[in-house]
């Protein structure tokens, strides 16, 4: 193997640039949704992303944003391209990772070296390139996400204990030691995957260095999980703990300045790291010197973390949990804002707490007052951790959230508990139950099965039914049986045509277990190492995390990690069919045989399968909806919005792309933290700062969090003399809860005066409008109190003084409406605030503006691409666009109401246009465009959308009927009655079906026939006149 270096370096390379070609191909050409607006935002003015923080991350981001046009969607780009390039470096490393294995195992053989070197290399090429078209990692390596910076990490740490064995006999081999601790080091400042490599990295240690037993082998996997357990619960969070301790006790017990603490900290700590390192090399201690070694360059890895403490300290627009010294930084990576979960002992879901001491005390919470000169606790958080009781709890709980009544739901689906007595204790073998079904099957191996057997389609699934996102192989015996699939009822068009199905038919499976028996065989002990990778960066993660049911979105990019263990195992399938080959044939032509065999049955199945749902070229929506959101508001807006994707992107588009910086976005979760309060108060580029008459320590954590309403019976009481009585401190204005005293709020009826010159003025409402603007506007506040964000928004309304328009996204739920949606008034993605009744006609929720709606979504809006039949939309995109129809038919509708009939065509063709049945099937949310278009006298328009809907829905109807099990989609099933029941209504108004004739359809024509004569017609006459006898018979199917 005299060449074997060098090829394997060129072959590597190659990969590298495949997989470079592939991924800077296929990404988005701009922002995507979720946090990836939020990562691109913070990394391209180094901002403070949302907790535990990625700074390493925002660091490179903010160098590749160097070499794009500024303010620009080159930004996104440039930041796509490094989880690109991050991405293929991953590749790279796995190709050597798997040929460092593969030379392993053929390590002591000296025959047929040539052939051995082409298989070993094959084995590479085989394994890096099946990774490289895997579902879920190229899903990352698209977009502006730390997932593919964080698989770079683990790929390169890996690879460096595996030249570390191969050169630990060499003088200086401890050095890859202390690269590995580096690399981990920094990777924490982007994601925790990598530590999860030290058990398997353990291990290979262990294997080199000394003599293998079982008993050794045990204490050097429990050594490993020690180091694991010190990395991730001691030293990363009790570094910055101890930093935290230090300062708290020099500035509050000593009395020293601020930051002296820190600073005295770092003192002893680099005092204490010379003073080890010393002592170590002078007695000789060489494993103690490269522990303390690998500890110091750990720590300067994770310094990258001091970045986010310097920008805080800026307040940035993006501030998120204000992290500005050692106190808040603690918090910060703690997450404390997320909450906590039991893993190894625990409540149930359903848990009573204990009579005795129902709650226990918290950790206080601190803050820097600057006046004091010291750390004040503002929140002693005295009874705020629920306290079980011992016979509600068990070990290894799986089914303990009880943060949201769905959660209860999924455990008692999932886990078969009874749905009547929902308060006995589930019984442990239904706790193992849920574990195994949901958190194991479920979450984790159905995402397995999707990137090495085949994928159903890229609906989301959280309840299990047969019908969305399940793992789907493409052997329609295996597939029917499993899922109770009917082979004779045809599956509806949108489903048999979704780009994300998939099918491997096993296939890369298959050579997966081949290689895993192999490597088993041949090389036992590294072959514990990476079923330990697979597992702890599979498996273990379900288990740390205690997943809960109905999670916002699929998970399976988190896992990605033991993907990568597997393709390892991938690879050296190719050596196990070499193995079999070589004994049958000339060694060379095995070699080259077994490659070939092994790329066609992985690689190249997969890259042909899943190239059109991983092209996000041409894909511009996340960009176009949330310049749409922008410009649904008047100039000087406040505009309240509450997810990810009503919110990441459009900060995204303010910070990046500098549009519409008037507007102060104001997010209504994060609104309940005292920290963003401040930040909301602070004027941002040109936005002012929001009215408001609290100052912080009337809201700061701890105060005023829950606002109790008592209501006096005062009738309607005007807001602003609530929030004054809210934010008093006087005795009068509280009352003792079981939480102590607590300000509260005395009415439920509220009322806010309007001026009615200043809203003419400012062209709050439109003139023709005038007429009805009331003198004061009243509402009700639902509930029996509120919390931080609704206090806020009120105080809002109060001190605003109808001086700037106020807007909620159409994305925001009904429940942080506050009752005041009679007063909303549609304007584009947004209802804007107005001073009158402005009630829709159609019973939704605000009254068009006709002629801004008709500006906005004729002339200002633009979608990004989904009318592009080319361009991939996933879920998360066809999703939102029932919302945009929906805008569209309403507008239509209000024209229709004034006699402008022309443009109300226009605009209904604007929609089927830019929102057509490719891109997202017509659904319930269709029928007011078809109705509107019948109303208006264009029958054929009504038409086309109309026999779409039914081929759709009798598909969909007849095919949930015969599945086998229809747990999950008795919704479904409901709707598409619902929708086929409405179709049979709409026919018989309009009177579009002709029952004089017989129709009939042969080889894909159609006819209709009376008295003998026949006559050819088209698909959507046939459609029409037959759905009724269509319906009818599908109902049967169902009675």
């Amino acid at each position: 193997m005299n060449n074997y270096n060098k090829l394997n370096n060129i072959v590597g390379w190659g990969v590298f640039l495949i997989a470079s070609f592939v991924y800077l191909s296929t990404i988005e050409p701009t922002v995507s949704f979720w946090d990836c607006g939020e990562y691109i935002a913070t990394a391209y003015k180094l901002e403070v992303g949302h907790p535990p923080g990625a700074p390493l991350f925002q660091l490179f981001g903010r160098i590749f944003t160097l070499f794009a046009a500024p303010g620009t969607s080159q930004v996104a780009v440039a930041i796509n391209i490094m989880s690109a390039f991050c991405s293929s470096f991953t590749i790279l490393f796995l190709f050597w990772t798997i040929t460092a294995f593969g030379r392993k195992i053929f390590a002591k053989s000296e025959e047929n070296e040539k052939s051995k070197m082409y298989a070993i290399l094959g084995s590479g090429l085989v394994g890096a390139l099946t990774y490289t078209f895997s579902d879920s990692f190229w899903f990352s390596a698209v977009e502006g996400e730390v997932y593919a910076m964080s698989s770079f990490f683990t790929a390169i740490t890996f690879w460096c204990i595996m030249k570390w064995e191969r050169e630990a006999d060499k003088p200086h081999a401890s050095r890859w030691l202390v690269l590995i601790a580096y690399l981990i080091g920094l990777s924490v400042g982007v994601h925790l995957l990598s530590l999860l490599t030290i058990p398997a990295m353990g291990m290979i240690y262990y294997y080199k260095n000394y003599e293998y037993s079982k008993v050794g082998a045990i204490k050097a996997f429990i050594v490993s999980m020690v180091i694991l357990g010190l990395v991730q619960g001691v030293i990363i969070p009790g570094a910055i703990s101890l930093i935290s301790t230090f300062e708290l006790f020099f500035v509050n017990t000593i009395g020293l300045p601020f930051n002296s603490g820190t600073i005295l900290y770092f003192v002893f700590l680099i005092a204490a790291i010379i003073f080890g390192l010393k002592y170590t090399k002078k007695n000789n201690k060489a494993i103690w010197n490269t522990a303390i070694l690998g500890f110091t360059v750990l720590l300067i890895g994770y310094s990258s973390f001091a970045i986010l403490v310097v920008r805080s300290n800026a307040n940035p627009p993006i501030d998120e949990n204000n992290p500005e010294d050692a106190v808040g930084l603690l918090s910060y990576l703690k997450r404390e804002q997320y909450g906590s979960w039991p893993i190894v002992y625990g409540h149930y879901f359903n848990a009573k707490l204990d009579n005795k001491k129902p709650y226990l005390d918290g950790n206080p919470v601190y803050e820097k007052d600057e006046k004091k000169g010291e750390y004040v606790i503002i929140d002693k958080r005295k009874n705020t951790i629920p306290n079980y009781a011992k016979r509600h709890k068990t070990i290894f709980p799986r089914m303990w959230s009880n943060t949201q009544s769905r959660h209860a739901n999924g455990y008692r689906s999932w886990a078969g508990l009874s749905k009547t007595n929902k308060d006995k204790t589930p019984t442990f073998s239904q706790n193992l139950s849920f574990f195994f079904k949901y958190q194991i099957g479920w979450s984790y191996l159905r995402y397995f099965m999707w990137n090495f057997a085949g994928r159903q389609n890229d609906y989301m699934n959280m309840d299990g039914n047969a019908l969305h996102g399940n793992w789907e192989s493409g052997v329609s015996f295996i597939d029917n049986a499993r899922l109770g699939q009917p082979s004779n009822v045809k599956l509806p068009d949108y489903l048999k045509n979704n780009k994300g199905k998939n099918h491997y038919f096993f296939l890369p499976l298959i050579l997966g277990l081949i290689g895993m028996l192999f490597h088993f065989k041949k090389k036992e002990q590294d072959a514990v190492a990476v079923l330990l990778f697979f597992l702890f960066t599979g498996v273990l993660i379900i288990i740390y995390l205690n997943i809960t049911p109905f999670q916002p979105r699929e998970r399976d990019y988190a896992y990605v990690g033991s993907y990568y263990a597997f393709a390892i195992w991938i690879g050296l399938s190719v050596l196990g069919i070499y193995d079999f080959l070589s004994k049958k044939m000339n060694s060379t032509t095995s070699a080259g045989l077994a490659t070939a065999i092994a790329l066609l049955l992985a690689p190249t199945i997969m890259a042909t399968e899943n190239w059109d749902d991983h092209d996000r070229s041409g894909r511009y929506t996340a960009k176009e909806v949330a310049a749409n959101y922008l410009n649904s508001c008047d100039k000087n807006a406040i505009l309240f919005t509450n997810g990810d994707n009503d919110t990441f992107p459009l900060w995204y588009m303010q910070e990046v792309e500098g549009l519409r910086t008037d507007i102060k976005v104001v997010n209504l979760s994060l609104f309940n933290t005292s920290w963003y309060i401040d930040q909301m108060k602070r004027a941002t580029y040109d936005a002012a700062p929001i009215p408001s008459s609290f100052e912080n320590k009337q809201y700061r954590t701890g105060t005023r969090d829950y606002i109790p309403i008592s209501d006096r019976g005062l009738g309607y009481v005007d807001v602003k003399e609530v929030i004054d009585f809210i934010r008093s401190d006087k005795k009068q204005t509280k009352i003792v809860t079981n939480a102590g005293k607590r300000n509260y709020c005395p009415a439920k009826k509220l009322k806010l005066k309007v001026d009615i010159e200043k809203v003419k003025a400012n062209g709050t409402i439109p003139v023709e409008k005038y007429e009805k603007i009331l003198p004061e506007i009243k509402w009700k506040i639902k509930g029996n109190g509120m919390y931080k964000n609704q206090l806020m928004v009120l105080d809002m309304l109060a001190y605003n003084n109808w001086e700037r328009p106020i807007y909620f996204a159409i994305t925001v739920g009904k429940d942080n409406f506050m009752g005041l949606e009679k007063y909303f008034q549609l304007e584009g993605l947004s209802y804007r605030l107005v001073p009158y009744e402005a009630i829709s006609p159609d019973g939704q929720t605000g009254e068009v503006n006709v002629e801004r709606m008709y500006d906005n979504l004729m002339n200002k809006f633009s979608w990004g691409g989904l009318n592009n039949p080319d361009v991939y939309l996933d879920e998360t995109n066809t999703r939102m666009i029932m919302n945009f129809r929906n805008n569209y038919a309403r507008l239509a509708e209000s024209l229709f109401v004034l006699d402008r009939k022309e443009d109300a065509i226009a605009v209904l063709d604007r929609c089927v246009r830019e929102m057509p049945n490719t891109a997202a099937p017509f659904n319930v949310y269709a029928f007011p465009l078809v109705n509107t278009y019948y109303r208006l006298g264009e029958k054929e328009k009504g038409n086309a959308i109309l026999t779409q809907m039914i081929e759709t829905f009798l598909d969909e109807f007849n095919y949930i009927n015969a599945l086998k099990d229809k747990g999950g989609l008795n919704r479904n099933l409901q709707i598409a009655g619902s929708v086929l029941s409405n179709i049979s209504r709409l026919i018989q108004s309009f009177q579009l079906a002709n029952a004089s004739y017989e129709y009939s359809e042969i080889d894909g024509k159609y006819f209709r026939e009376k008295g003998g004569a026949e006559e050819e017609i088209d698909k959507e006459e046939y459609l029409i006149n037959t759905f009724m006898d269509e319906y009818i018979a599908a109902q049967s199917q169902n009675n």
